[in-house]
């Protein structure tokens, strides 16, 4: 029960209060740790990158078991309140509405351009708008499901070394997970590990999306995300930017240019190909 309770409030703190400016947060200090850790380890080796997976995932259980042995040891509310508030720390949907809002309400274009490259990965310096607000939407799908729903998921199933233990996995992701020269085989251990830990969230989350909108329910179903979503070269991103889609009567995805070179990608949902602000904004009220 105590478990749910967390769960809740942490969200709910998270809505209320966003990041706390005045600590710094953990997620830097995973980076840190894995940047030290390259700088010292690194080798293009699938066995050098298990390495970092195996240390990195070590020192965070072990230190968020002592802390949740800590917490276990406080009477039940300040258990439950400092608990909340330490889980809070770890969802980031305040953060994530944020940011995409920086984008749409940016006054120009250019502006725009540059704040949706903070977002993702793909050539930004040629947008146009409509392609900035299908960039926007994607990255808040696919975000909804690794930033809010997978850290509740597993604060819920596993209390605070549950979350933490899945932030380091994603913030590793976000670090080495890449199919470039570097990190081809570095970081395939990593990217492998953030897949299995996403896989049921993604879907979750996707379910959850559908569920807010009974038109798509009813029209495509509660798994009618699933065809297209599989479509996506990652086992998990299609399906909740497939939800998002359906939703809003909008086709997500097509060809994107990667780094100068144009990369084929399926098309996410069935409707008009153009993007607007308005659908940004509708998008943002999904599970808010």
């Amino acid at each position: 029960m105590s478990s749910i309770l967390i769960t809740i409030l942490a969200y709910f703190i998270d809505k209320k209060f966003g990041e706390f400016s005045f600590i710094k947060h953990p997620i830097i200090t995973f980076g840190e740790m894995i940047q030290s850790f390259e700088d010292k380890f690194y080798e293009n080796s699938i066995q050098r990158g298990a390495l970092l997976v195996v240390s990195m995932l070590s020192i965070t259980l072990l230190a968020s078991l002592v802390l949740e042995f800590f917490l276990n040891s406080l009477f039940g509310f300040l258990n439950i309140l400092l608990s909340s508030l330490i889980a809070s720390v770890f969802v980031a949907h305040t953060m994530l509405i944020q940011s995409v809002k920086e984008v749409i309400e940016a006054k120009d274009i250019q502006r725009k351009r540059e704040n949706i490259s903070k977002l993702v990965s793909r050539d930004c310096e040629h947008m146009s708008e409509s392609d900035i607000y299908k960039a926007s939407i994607e990255s808040y799908a696919e975000n909804l499901s690794d930033g809010v729903v997978a850290p509740l998921f597993y604060l819920l199933l596993f209390g605070i070394p549950g979350i933490v233990v899945y932030k380091m996995i994603n913030t590793m992701d976000s670090m080495v997970g890449y199919k470039t020269n570097k990190y081809e085989n570095y970081g395939k251990v990593a990217a492998k590990l953030d897949d299995i830990a996403n896989f049921i969230p993604s879907r979750l989350t996707a379910m959850l999306m559908m569920l807010s909108s009974k038109v798509a329910r009813k029209k495509y179903g509660l798994l009618g995300f699933y065809k297209d979503g599989s479509k996506h070269e990652s086992p998990n991103a299609g399906h909740p930017i497939t939800a998002a889609a359906l939703i809003l009567g909008v086709r997500l995805g097509g060809d994107t240019k990667y780094f100068g070179v144009l990369k084929t990608k399926p098309y996410f949902g069935v409707g008009r190909k153009n993007i607007t602000k308005e659908d940004v904004q509708n998008v943002l009220r999904i599970l808010v």
